[in-house]
């Protein structure tokens, strides 16, 4: 029998309270308006008080929309630029037809190279509802006209997705859908009758006729396409629009057809030096280009930004599998280089090779690297840690974050760098009392795993860095260099992220990357559309491009060349720097198959890599959920896992939550029995979701991560606690939830800082002090470590060091799912309790192991038979 030798008691002690597309309108197979409501004259909202919609000097829009209740309070709009990312707008003023959110063009990019996309919702960031037919739409304001005011107007009617250009009702003509549908067949569709069109290639007429009296032509040409060539469409409508577009052959990318010609499945794309031959091979992947030149520079730094545009041309040969190739004699080592490419939608379009490995300045040109110099003195013996993903914990954190705080107290020069990431001797002193910090305090907490959000290249200007957390993917298999101490040199950032990966392996500490290969950040004259047009992203029924992500694009992951990318990228990332795992953002984006055997190929090169990932979407995608990464299908995610937000909304709500629900952690009467079996099964290691995943190593059970508020922050939010009279009850709260984190099986994930009760303060839009819960583009203050919050929280801190510890070796929390069982959690009557046994193998210790959350009286229990281990 083991021995009862200890007790884990978690309690927090009675409460004192009293109380994240596609561009599409819906098509109609006529010139009339489908059967809507017609919005009368003098309509009245009822229930905002809104004046007349504000003017502006210069371009602007305004979306008129109509309800037919009248009433619109929690509606708004969400607007994004085709290219970027997208924004709640409130609605600013009203008139006869409904409200009206008036807004200028100098609020944007390029409102005249960019389409404007939008959509109407109500709930804000829940996204309850979506109205004018759940879509989103996309106008071109080239295609429309301005009043004497400079106002583009556009008219919408609740359940409607057209769009009108006027009170009454008439519509723009617009090509919903061009695009091969076969190799020799065309289809094109629009909102209004078609009376004639006309195809052409390369400028020249290949096909024409009369409209069939409806709003499609299907035509099939005499020859089949050349992928090379540029295609229009050009249709009269039956209001005498005249209207044009390229036209797509997106669809023909998807066939079995295309990929069986075109895949390639060599490991050498991209720029590949080598110093015995001094010799350098370039390779590059674009079936439908005409022309490919090779671009090679001296300097990473362009003339504009006070380097040289000086470079000497090579012109690429087109070979097997649309892979166009050439071999420069000479040693390229360290210089940099881009490629200009010609094909039906681009000419001589510069861009970086996606296979770089390494850039100069801002990413806008690619280098030739040889590794072999890239690596710090010891590196060679450094291998990852091979720790079972059961009994890692792992501390999340930008890279930044740990050295921005002016109580860091590292060297100036090294703040928000990866040195300072990993210089050490740190330290903070305040009233003579001297605590640890950066790297040091990480080491002193005793996490074994450390994940830092995306330190990939991201489109930053890295010479004036401004905070963001780099979800806005440049090229995917380079450094960021905005975290080198030398941007415009592409080997300083390659060696320190390689120093930083050392020393923490030293301190016996895996580093997990955290990737987005689901978007990138723009689709649009990216690198990837530059050489294969319409192929990497995925796209609506209406050809444009699909937004699952949020932010635009979303990445086809299931296509072969797209699939072979990631997985390409990843193991160049796990061999060159030796990493210990890798998130990935919305995995939930990406399809099983290609999640699947990427885990596998990286499991050849690191056994005990640590793979996981968001099970969910920030938008809808065409993928079908059958095929995705998402949570409904985690029993079939093969040697990888994912976030557990079922235990972290059981405890605390969070996500999509409203701020002020309480979960068994923050509540202050009665218990939710739901919450409590996602705690349960949580503490076993199962995500309790609608398909439960019952596997504690696909399970991270976690709190809080860099999404959403802090624990302090969210404790604050619900409007029950305050730092003047509940700071010490929310330090309990905050060890209480991640007691259980570190006292369950699977994976233990957290937010740095919580170990000393962080917070992310800012001003907000209307100059008041509020509190972050989603900090992506706030100040480095706000994001910042303080460590004055270590002396202030001591207690806190000595209290995360004991959990992780516990974690990390304890056996009876590194169950497989053949053995889960062996941890069963027992509920209080009142639901206020929760108690289980774990044992530990290598001592044969039996622990009991309590959490109360002070709701109710049961904070007593019979400990005969225990010795008392520790309380928080």
């Amino acid at each position: 029998m083991n021995k009862k030798f200890g007790i884990l008691l978690t309690a927090l002690f009675a409460l004192t309270l009293g109380a994240c597309n596609t561009p599409t309108t819906s098509s109609s197979s006529s010139s009339t308006a489908p059967s809507v409501p017609t919005p009368p004259e003098n309509h009245e909202v009822l229930d905002l008080e809104l004046g007349e919609a504000p003017t502006y000097e210069g371009d602007s829009f305004m979306f008129h929309y109509w309800r037919k209740t009248g009433k619109y309070t929690g509606w708004d709009m969400w607007i994004w630029e085709e290219n970027g990312n997208g924004a709640a707008f409130e609605f600013n003023g009203k008139d006869d037809w409904g409200v009206v959110a008036a807004y200028p063009f100098s609020m944007f990019n390029d409102l005249t190279a960019n389409k404007l996309g939008f959509l109407f919702r109500r709930g804000g960031d829940s996204w309850a509802e979506k109205d004018c037919g759940g879509q989103d739409i996309y106008v071109d304001f080239n295609e429309y006209e301005k009043d004497e005011n400079g106002v583009y107007h556009i008219y919408m009617i609740s359940g409607d997705s057209n769009v009108y250009i006027n009170e009454n009702k008439d519509m723009k003509g617009v090509i919903r859908l061009a695009a091969f549908s076969k190799v020799n067949r065309v289809v094109i569709s629009t909102n209004l009758k078609i009376t004639d069109y006309e195809i052409t290639c390369d400028g020249e007429i290949i096909a024409s006729g009369k409209g069939s009296g409806t709003n499609r032509v299907d035509v099939t040409l005499d020859n089949p396409l050349n992928f090379t060539s540029s295609y229009v469409g050009k249709v009269t409508l039956v209001n005498g629009d005249v209207i044009s577009a390229k036209i797509s052959k997106t669809l023909i990318y998807d066939t079995p057809e295309f990929a069986n010609e075109y895949t390639y499945e060599g490991d050498d794309l991209g720029a590949y030096y080598d110093a015995k031959t001094n010799k350098t091979s370039f390779k590059v992947w674009s079936p439908v280009s005409s022309k490919i030149t090779l671009n090679v520079y001296e300097t990473g730094t362009p003339k504009a930004l006070g380097g040289s545009d000086e470079k000497l041309t090579y012109d690429l040969t087109k070979g097997e599998k649309g892979v166009w190739s050439y071999v420069v004699d000479g040693n390229l080592n360290g210089k940099y280089y881009t490629y200009s490419v010609t094909n039906g939608e681009y000419v001589n379009r510069e861009v970086v090779d996606p296979y770089a490995r390494s850039a100069g300045v801002n990413g806008v040109r690619g280098m030739i690297v040889d590794f072999s110099q890239t690596n710090p003195l010891g590196w060679e013996a450094i291998t990852p840690h091979q720790y079972d993903r059961k009994e890692l914990t792992i501390y999340e954190t930008h890279v930044a974050d740990v050295s921005s705080s002016s109580t860091w107290g590292g060297t100036p020069e090294n703040a928000k760098l990866f040195k300072g990431m990993y210089e050490e001797n740190t330290t903070y002193t305040e009233n003579g009392k001297t605590v640890s910090t950066g790297f040091d305090h990480i080491k002193e907490l005793g996490v074994n795993a450390v994940q830092i959000i995306p330190f990939f290249d991201q489109a930053n200007d890295e010479v004036n860095m401004t905070f963001n957390w780099g979800y806005n993917p440049l090229n995917y298999n380079v450094v960021e260099g905005g975290y080198s101490s030398n941007p415009h040199d592409g080997y300083a950032r390659i060696k320190e992220l390689k120093e930083l990966i050392m020393a923490y392996n030293k301190a016996g500490i895996n580093i997990i990357m955290d990737v987005v290969y689901n978007h990138t950040n723009g689709a649009l004259g990216s690198n990837f559309d530059v050489l294969m047009p319409g192929y990497y992203y995925r796209y609506n029924a209406a050809l444009g491009l699909s937004n699952g992500s949020g932010c635009g694009n979303e990445i086809a992951s299931e296509k072969a060349m797209v699939r072979k990318f990631i997985i390409d990228s990843v193991k160049f990332w796990a061999e060159e720097y030796k990493l210990g795992g890798y998130r990935f953002d919305l995995m939930g984006l990406h399809d099983l198959e290609t999640m699947n055997l990427l885990t596998a190929e990286l499991k050849t090169i690191n056994p005990a890599i640590c793979v996981f990932g968001e099970p969910w979407n920030g938008g809808t995608s065409p993928l079908a959920d059958s095929k995705s990464a998402k949570q409904i299908n985690g029993n079939k995610y093969e040697g990888y896992g994912a976030f557990n937000d079922k235990i972290r909304d059981g405890m605390i709500k969070g996500g999509l939550a409203g701020v002020k629900e309480t979960g068994w952690i923050t509540q202050t009467t009665g218990v939710n029995r739901g919450d409590l079996t996602a705690i349960t099964k949580g503490i076993q290691g199962i995500t309790y979701a609608a398909t439960p995943i019952e596997d504690p190593d696909k399970t991270i059970n976690y709190v809080t991560c860099h999404d959403n508020y802090t624990l302090h922050d969210r404790f604050v939010k619900t409007g029950l606690y305050n730092d003047e009279q509940h700071l010490d009850q929310m330090k309990k709260m905050n060890v209480l939830a991640n007691s259980i984190v570190f006292t369950s099986n699977g994976t233990s994930f957290m937010l740095a800082g919580e170990e000393m009760l962080r917070s992310k303060p800012y001003t907000n839009e209307e100059g008041k002090a509020d509190l972050s819960g989603n900090s992506y583009n706030l100040s480095y203050e706000t994001n910042e470590i303080d460590y004055s919050l270590k002396i202030k929280h001591g207690d806190m801190f000595e209290n995360y060091q004991k959990m992780i510890a516990f974690k990390q070796d304890v056996t009876g929390l590194h169950l497989n799912k053949e053995r889960m069982n062996e941890i069963s959690p027992s509920v209080s009557t009142s639901g206020s309790r929760i108690s289980y046994t774990v044992v530990d193998e290598t001592t044969n210790r039996e622990y009991l192991i309590i959490h109360v959350n002070g709701v109710g009286d049961e904070t007593k229990y019979d400990l005969a038979g225990y010795t008392y281990y520790h309380s928080t």
